[in-house]
Formats: C-alpha cells, structure tokens, sequence
C-alpha cells in the first residue's frame, strides 16, 4: 500500500479550558467544574503521566495556570519517519482465536515496518454486556488471570514495537472497566486507560446499547511516554468531548489513540467528524482503530479505522478506497514523518 506523509503546520493553542454550563454533561466537565447557580472552579483533575522519569512531578490541568499544563515539556519524535499500523481484526466468541488472530495480526504489521501498533476497541470479546462479564480479565494480576495482556506483552517485547492494545474487558474487585493498556518496546505495561465516558444511547428503531449496564467509568485521563512520541488515550466514545483532547494537547501529545467500535448508525454520522475536528483543534494526530464490520454480529461495528492528520487530512482512510475498509483489512498503514507542533 502506499504511504502518506504528513503535514505539519503551525498554530498557537487556545489552553482556555473555561467550559459553559451546558456543556456539563462530560464527566470530565462535571469533576472540573461544580455549583447550581454558577459553575465555580473545584480542584483540578490529577492529569496521570506516564512517563520514564522516576520521579514524576504531578501537574494539574488549570485554565488559571496554563503554562504548567505544558509540563513536562513535548518529547522531540524519533527519526527517520515510522509507521502506525491500525490491525482492524474480526471478532468471534472464541477469545482463544481472538487473542492468535489479534497475534498474527500485529506480528504482519510488524514484518511490514510498523513501529507502533494499534488494535480495535474489546477485540477480544463480542461487545455485549452479556459477554464483558463471561470475558473480562484481572490485568493487574496479569500471566494466566489476564491472557490478552500477557499475549501483548510478549509480542511486544519479541518484536520490540509500541502497542496501544484496543481495549478488553477489565475485572477489577467487582467493577467491570472498558480499559486500554499501551506496552512499550521493552514488554512492559506503561499505561492503562479506562474509558471515561460510558456509551449509554438509545435512538428508536435505530440502536439501544447501554453500557452503564455492566461497565464502571474510569475516572483519569491517560498520557504516556513512548519510543514513538507522546500520546493520549481515549477510548471510542471518549472522543465525543472535546475537553479531554485539550488536556492530551496542552500537555504535549503528538497523537491521540482512540480504539472504538462505533456503530452502524452514529459511524456514517460522527466518526470521521469527530477525528477530524479533534485533530484540528488541538493541532494533533488522531489514530482510531475499529474491529471490523460483522453484519451477523449483534453489534455491528462501523470500522473505517483511521489516521488523521493536524490539519484534517485523512491518510489512511483515503488510502483504503480501493479496499473493503469497514470488513477485515490486517494491513493498514500510514508512514507518518513527523508529528511534531508548535505555539509559539
């Protein structure tokens, strides 16, 4: 497949993260921002850094402090160019042949250059709330208690590749999380992400899926550290608010992952705006990886996984016209030659 390179340009970022009050239905917005008559200023959400440095020093997101929420300061990224691959995989019932199809997926993406890899939202489980529960996985306790990390974990270390792992089924006590987990060339775990924003949606005679059913919210936004650049993670309907990719943006990432299966009827609607207006307004790149269409499934996933660049060119979806880009495509790629931004 060919190759993209992207386009940076310059632009100097609005860090105004002042939000109006009927904008209060984030649940990031709401731990920002309490009070009836007046939204009055609370304590600022802990921003989690993951990072090599032993000694991280917690900065707080404050539209009062801007310039802390630049801190610490971007990373400069890896040259020569390097190249994302999206591996938008089929899921089925059988979580043993999910977590080998996902394997060989991200070992192909690999062989064909991809540094950093990138897999679809739950692609190890169907995405229902009967099967989270029947599929989840104690990730803290990792080895057999966690089999999907584990796998991750090793490919990661073998074929000294970044992957941001999509997201399974996370047990945790008696909470089920939506969770991300991102390990670095070494195999090593450097990041978990639980989605935020539960997907609670129900249009008349079009989708009902209410995931608050089965699901906890995370709680805390996720930016880690990578051989690849800085990067945030959200996951599917994470995307939808805005305030969460101004935080990842004032805080230096290069590129904001959001696995997500979105559906058959928000996907024609909402996925390709929503990565592009994230990307434009903060001046970033945006990946989002989808698992692909299975019209027999009970869900039926959008797919069209993505890359999109800082001023709102779409790489890889353009590049996969002349594929099946809602059914499985195992090798999608972008050559992205530099992420980097500037505000000054």
């Amino acid at each position: 497949m060919k190759s993209a390179v992207a386009i940076t340009s310059k632009i100097h970022l609005n860090l105004n993260l002042n939000l109006r009050r009927n904008h209060l239905y984030s649940p990031l917005s709401r731990s920002i921002f309490r009070g009836k008559a007046k939204p009055v200023f609370q304590s600022p959400p802990l921003i989690r850094t993951h990072s090599s440095n032993p000694n991280p020093n917690p900065i707080m997101a404050s539209s009062f402090k801007p310039e802390q929420a630049r801190a610490p300061p971007a990373l400069p990224l890896p040259t020569p160019p390097f190249k994302v691959g999206l591996c938008q995989l089929s899921v089925t019932a059988d979580k043993e042949r999910n977590i080998a199809h996902a394997r060989r997926a991200i070992e192909e993406a690999a062989e064909k250059g991809a540094k950093l890899i990138i897999l679809p939202e739950i692609w190890n489980s169907p995405y229902s709330n009967d099967s989270f529960p029947v599929y989840a996985e104690d990730i803290d306790a990792g080895g057999d208690a966690s089999p999907s990390t584990a796998m991750l974990s090793e490919v990661a270390r073998l074929l000294k590749i970044t992957i941001v792992g999509g997201s399974i089924p996370e047990r945790s006590g008696d909470r089920l999380y939506n969770t991300c987990c991102v390990f670095g060339s070494d195999g090593k775990l450097i990041a978990k992400h639980r989605k935020i924003h539960l997907f609670d949606i129900d249009i008349p005679g079009k989708i009902t899926f209410i995931e608050s059913k089965s699901l906890t919210a995370g709680e805390t936004p996720t930016i880690v550290d990578t051989d690849v650049g800085r990067i945030g993670i959200g996951i599917c309907y994470d995307i939808r608010f805005q305030e969460l990719a101004m935080i990842y943006g004032a805080r230096g990432a290069h590129l904001i992952c959001y696995p997500g299966a979105f559906n058959m009827t928000t996907g024609p609607l909402h996925w390709e705006l929503l990565q592009r207006a994230r990307a434009t307004d903060n001046q970033l790149y945006v990946a989002t990886c989808s698992p692909a269409r299975d019209e027999g499934a009970g869900y039926v996933a959008w797919g069209h996984s993505t890359l999109v660049g800082p001023v709102s060119e779409c790489f890889l979806f353009q590049l996969c016209q002349f594929l099946s880009c809602y059914h499985e495509n195992w090798a999608s790629f972008c050559t992205v030659s530099s992420m980097s931004k500037s505000a000054d």
